[in-house]
Order: C-alpha cells, then sequence, then structure tokens
C-alpha cells in the first residue's frame, strides 16, 4: 500500500471522509515522505487532519505543539472519540499523572501527544524525548514565533532549540491560518525548517458573511441584544476590548434576551451567555468555556484572551463590539465562526472613538522590559502598521473578503470575487452595497497639496485648521495665510476632512510617522493624488436597515448556493448520491430532521459530558438530514462518518432517522 492509499484509508476510517480538501493531500505527502512542511489555512480548512493522518501511519510519536492548555482536553477527546490514541501532558495534571501518559507514550499506546511549548523546556520532557522515538513535530498556530504577527509568544523561540536536542532530527510541520509573507519567513527560520514545503491554500472563507457597521458606543449593545434575539438557537461569540465590557454586556444579554427554545425560564435555567476575561480564575474561565462549547450557554462575551485554536465548529456568528487591533486578530477572531463550514456571519462594530482608543493602548503599551528603546520603537511602528490595515477594513468600499485576502499576499482576478463570482462576492456588505459612498476627490487633493505646503512638518491637526483657514495661535509659526491651501476647505465640516485624511493614510497615499507627535508625510501613492485621472471615494454609512438580522447576512437567510450566480443545487431529500455539499441547500423537511437530529445530539453529548460537536458536527448532521441513513452502508456514507462514530452512535441515529420517515 502506497503513502497516499495509506492516508487515504485513515481519512475514511477515522474521520468518514473519501476524499482531502483541497491542499491537504499535497501536506500529508511531504510529511510521509519525510519532508518538513509550512501549511497556511484558513480556520475550518482542516489543518490538524494533516499531521493527525501522518501521525496515524509513521512509527513513533508524534508531539503536537499547542499553545493554549484549556484546548488540548477538547481536541484530545475528539481524536479519542474517533479512535485515534491521543493524551497531553500539561500543568494541570498531577506529577504522578503526567509521568503515566508519559510512560504510555514511550510504551507506543499514544500517537499524538499534545504539550505546551514551555513543556519542552522542562527536564522531565527533554528526558522522554531524548529516549522515545519522535517521528514528527507538529508546531500548530506556529505564527506565534514571530515577532511580526499579532500572537507572538517568546514560549516559542524554544521549539527550534528543542527540536535540535533531539538524538534523531524528527519531521518537522508548522501550521497557521494567520501569515505573512514576513511572517511566513520567520517561521522557517526560526524553527530550523530545511527546504520545507510550504502550502498556502488561500485565506478566504467564503462562507462566512462579513458586515461593517458603524455605530455610536451607546447603540452597540441594544444592536447585539437584538441580534441574539433574533438567532435564538444559535451559539455566538461577541468579542469586547475590555474586561468591564465583557461582564456588563454579558448581563444585559441575561437581562434582556428570551429564554432559549425549549429551556423553561427560571431559577436554575442555563443563562443566554456568559462572560470570559483574563482577570477571572481559571476555575471560573474554564466552567465559561465549557458551558460554551457544551451548547449549555449560547454566547460567550469574551476579550481576547479567549478563543486561540478553540475546536467549536458550530458557532454561526462572532460579533465584535469594538475594533481589533490587527487584521490578524480580526482573521481569526471572526474565522472562529463557522469552521463546520457551514453559513455563519462576522459583524464588527465600530467608530471613531474605537481608533482613538486602540492608538491610545497602543504608544502606552511598554510591557516588554526587555527590548531596547529602539526596538520598542520599532515594535510600535509595526503595531501601528497593523492597526492601520484594521482601519482600512473599517472603511474599506471594495469587497471585505478581496481585502483580507490581499492583505494576506493572496491576489485574485479583480473582476471576480473570492468565491468566483463575477463582479464581488455574496457574502459581504459591501459587495450588496449596503452603504452610499461621497465623492472626496476634491478634499483629497487639498489635504495632499498641504502636506505638501507644510514640508511635512505638522500633524493632522493642523493640516486640518489651515483647510478651513483657523487663525489659531499654535499655527502662526507657519505664517499660513501665505499658503495656497490657507482656507481652500473652509466650507467642509471639519470630521469630513479628518476621515478623509485617515482614509488617505490607510490607502497609502499619506504616512503618519508613529511617535509622541504623528506627523503626516507623503506616502508610497502620493503622486497619483496629482494626476489628472485621480478620483477618490469614501464610504458613507447609509444602510438599508440597521435592524439586527436584516439582510442576507444572517445564517439563517443564506445558505451554499442561494442567489449565486450560476450555481447548481445537488441532490434531494433522501438522496445518497454525490452532492455539493457547498451547494446543496435542505428543503423544509430536511431542517426538521436536522433539528431532531441536533437534539439527539446535545442529549448523547449530556450524556457522556463531552461537547455536541464532538458527537458530529452541523455539517454531518445537515448530510444525515440529506441522505437518511436506515443501514450501516447508509451511514457510513454521511460525509464526516467514520467506522468509530457508527459503532459508537449510529443505532440511536439511525433509530431516529426511521422514526422521523416514518411520522411524515
Amino acid at each position: 500500500m502506497t503513502d497516499s492509499t495509506a492516508a487515504l484509508d485513515a481519512l475514511k476510517r477515522y474521520f468518514g471522509y473519501d476524499s482531502f480538501r483541497p491542499g491537504q493531500a499535497a501536506v500529508v505527502n511531504a510529511l510521509l515522505a519525510g519532508r518538513d512542511v509550512l501549511a497556511v489555512m484558513p480556520t475550518g480548512a482542516g489543518k490538524s487532519v494533516c499531521y493527525q493522518i501522518p501521525a496515524m501511519i509513521l512509527p513513533g510519536v508524534t508531539v503536537v505543539v499547542s499553545p493554549l492548555i484549556s484546548l488540548m482536553q477538547d481536541q484530545v477527546d475528539a481524536l479519542n472519540d474517533a479512535g485515534i490514541p491521543a493524551a497531553f501532558v500539561n500543568g494541570m495534571q498531577a506529577p504522578d499523572e503526567q509521568s503515566m501518559v508519559l510512560a504510555q507514550a514511550a510504551a507506543g499506546r499514544v500517537k499524538l501527544l499534545y504539550v505546551a511549548p514551555e513543556r519542552l523546556e522542562t527536564q522531565r520532557f527533554r528526558n522522554f524525548a531524548s529516549s522515545t522515538p519522535i517521528s514528527l513535530v507538529a508546531v500548530d498556530e506556529a505564527h506565534c514565533v514571530s515577532q511580526w504577527g499579532q500572537d507572538f509568544r517568546s514560549s516559542y523561540l524554544s521549539i527550534g532549540d528543542f527540536i535540535t536536542s533531539l538524538p534523531r532530527r524528527p519531521i518537522v510541520g508548522a501550521f497557521t491560518a494567520t501569515a505573512t509573507e514576513k511572517v511566513r519567513h520567520d517561521v522557517v527560520n526560526l524553527l530550523g525548517l530545511r527546504s520545507p514545503q510550504v502550502t498556502v491554500t488561500g485565506f478566504d472563507r467564503p462562507n462566512l458573511y462579513f458586515d461593517v457597521l458603524m455605530m455610536e458606543t451607546r447603540r452597540k449593545a441594544a444592536w447585539i441584544v437584538d441580534y441574539v434575539a433574533s438567532h435564538p438557537d444559535e451559539s455566538g461569540i461577541v468579542y469586547c476590548a475590555t474586561r468591564k465590557q465583557t461582564e456588563v454586556l454579558a448581563e444585559t444579554l441575561n437581562r434582556s434576551v428570551p429564554a432559549r427554545p425549549g429551556v423553561a425560564a427560571g431559577v436554575g435555567a442555563p443563562p443566554i451567555a456568559v462572560a470570559y476575561h483574563g482577570g477571572m480564575s481559571p476555575e471560573v474561565r474554564g466552567a465559561a468555556q465549557r458551558d460554551f462549547v457544551t451548547d449549555r450557554v449560547l454566547v460567550v462575551v469574551a476579550t481576547n484572551a479567549f478563543g486561540m485554536g478553540i475546536d467549536k465548529s458550530n458557532v454561526r456568528y462572532v460579533i465584535h463590539h469594538n475594533m481589533p487591533e490587527s487584521i490578524e486578530a480580526y482573521y481569526q477572531e471572526a474565522g472562529r465562526a463557522g469552521r463546520d463550514g457551514e453559513p455563519s456571519r462576522c459583524t464588527l462594530l465600530w467608530n471613531e472613538s474605537d481608533i482613538v482608543t486602540r492608538r491610545r493602548l497602543l504608544d502606552n503599551d511598554n510591557e516588554n522590559e526587555r527590548m531596547t528603546p529602539e526596538e520598542q520603537e520599532i515594535a510600535r511602528r509595526n503595531r501601528r502598521r497593523l492597526l492601520d490595515g484594521m482601519i482600512g477594513y473599517c472603511r474599506t468600499t471594495e469587497c471585505l473578503h478581496r481585502y483580507m485576502t490581499r492583505y494576506f499576499g493572496q491576489e485574485d482576478d479583480p473582476t471576480s470575487g473570492p468565491a468566483g463570482t463575477t463582479g464581488g462576492c455574496v457574502a459581504c456588505a459591501n459587495c450588496e452595497r449596503t452603504f452610499t459612498t461621497v465623492d472626496v476627490t476634491a478634499i483629497a487633493r487639498a489635504i495632499s497639496q498641504c502636506v505638501h505646503d507644510v514640508d511635512q512638518r505638522v500633524g493632522s491637526g493642523k493640516i486640518v485648521k489651515i483647510l478651513r483657514g483657523s487663525q489659531a495661535q499654535d499655527l502662526a509659526w507657519l505664517n499660513p495665510a501665505a499658503m495656497p491651501t490657507f482656507g481652500m476647505l473652509k466650507d467642509e465640516n471639519e470630521a469630513r476632512i479628518r476621515d478623509v485624511l485617515s482614509q488617505m493614510a490607510t490607502d497609502g497615499f499619506l504616512y503618519i510617522d508613529a511617535g509622541r507627535l504623528p506627523i503626516v508625510r507623503f506616502g508610497h501613492r502620493a503622486a497619483e493624488t496629482v494626476a489628472p485621472g485621480f478620483h477618490y471615494e469614501i464610504k458613507r454609512v447609509d444602510r438599508k436597515s440597521e435592524r439586527a438580522g436584516a439582510g442576507a447576512g444572517g445564517a439563517r437567510s443564506r445558505r451554499p448556493g442561494a442567489g449565486i450566480p450560476g450555481s447548481t443545487v445537488y441532490g434531494s431529500a433522501g438522496t445518497t448520491g454525490p452532492v455539493d455539499p457547498d451547494s446543496y441547500v435542505p428543503s423544509e423537511e430536511d431542517d426538521a430532521l436536522f433539528e431532531r437530529l441536533r437534539a439527539l445530539r446535545r442529549t448523547i453529548a449530556q450524556e457522556i459530558g463531552k461537547p455536541p460537536y464532538i458527537v458530529f458536527s452541523d455539517r454531518t448532521l445537515r448530510d444525515m438530514a440529506r441522505v437518511r441513513p436506515v443501514t450501516d452502508a447508509q451511514f457510513l456514507a454521511v460525509n464526516g462518518v467514520g467506522e468509530r462514530k457508527l459503532g459508537q452512535y449510529g443505532k440511536r441515529f439511525m433509530e431516529a432517522v426511521a422514526a422521523f420517515n416514518a411520522g411524515r
């Protein structure tokens, strides 16, 4: 049996899939051939399978380096449930328990061993590694090794040293969803990857609907309450900038949102939402996470302390109460929606005060005392660059999918949308034109000319004053009245001029120098503003409806293939033939069966004390409702059902299908 055949056989046996997703086969085959890899795949694209399948085929142990201890239990539970012998070692275990796990791994009874990067530096683990055959080291969230990324962790710098200390160098695989070209270069060098195969499958997530709403801070909570109330049986994450906001908003949701369907209100009923932040004790955080992943609680309201690698597949929406500090951060956090491939929504609520707050936090961040002042300034400028990219996302008028993929270096045909449609996608608010634009060409030209007039020596505030003809004393040294641009925009609103200046900096026409007194300078596109054909527009928020859940963005109102030009619906209720899961549109009967199967899944999950998605994902239940299996062969034909799942859960689910069919 060839390696590729063995890999496909393992994929079907353990995970219930007949073929690999795009990019997976190349990574798996490279690892099985003994070659290092760097795999950059979007969240939900199946990065984990790329090292889990080789781990089952290669001899010895695969060590998986994972950044968060809190995730290891769920990851290991899911693998064990699929029939894969996996375990973890972390500081939450007693020494005797750690010794037992390491002994099992050394004896060959564990194929995947999950550890945090700090564990690699302990003498006990080094002793284990020096005497145990390790075939593969898989580094999850590999971007954490790079200081150019958003989630740099100094503990990741020890991974390369650990690998070189081993008596026999294993194959090394690095996996991440967020890595610009600069970060990828860092990952290769700092982990010591040897001539790696670099696989970048693309960054687009076509099942996610992206939306950006400019909204006053005082209106945000009401919008979120309305959205959660209008999606009463869907799981979601709401990200807030501060710990206090998470607690206040969670309390507001619990006070304002009606009890979920089928759950009695009153004393003892589970809350709608729970808060999660780094100021809580580990026990409280752990309970909050457990309630969320087991669907006991529908919504978690969290700071960015929550979520890296969260393995909950049925999150239907992610809402950001505030603008994040970078595209990397937003891509990771929003990307926790729809990991099962089902339609999900990502909404960002923002306003100008978010920008002010982010810049203030950025300039006051001097927590790394090991850095020299020069290094701190370089890091601060890098964070400003990351923030500018995020501001640009909020203000852009182009496709939000395309903006994000281009940020990560994935260029595409400007005439087509990310999902292959012509003239834009069907999965973002910008392409649906839920806003109007304003022609600000004259304002942009005037700003650019004023920056020239002041010889790139002042900040944005003084430029606005000059353009509006201000007589302020702090301008006297510039003699502004002698400048051609003095008073040129005296009839324009000050806020509009500031909006245009900010967007010009984001789009590269200007550059705002980092430092105590930010100076406005020319950007790399400055010359375009004096070209005869220059034209510039910015977004003016003018929405058809700002009621939460309105429009095509709701997870319930948008299904893959619906409304996409040239799309084809495959299969029909009760069919077992080939189906494109991204084009299949369920019937009303399919939806009814899906809800019944989901209720059964919740019951089974409660019985075994595991999160529901470990039993089956929403996508598998959707396919089950389509196939309606009543025999073992039919059940194994369901996408995502392997032999172990058939033995564990097949009888009860097939009985539920048979009962549904009999009651039609």
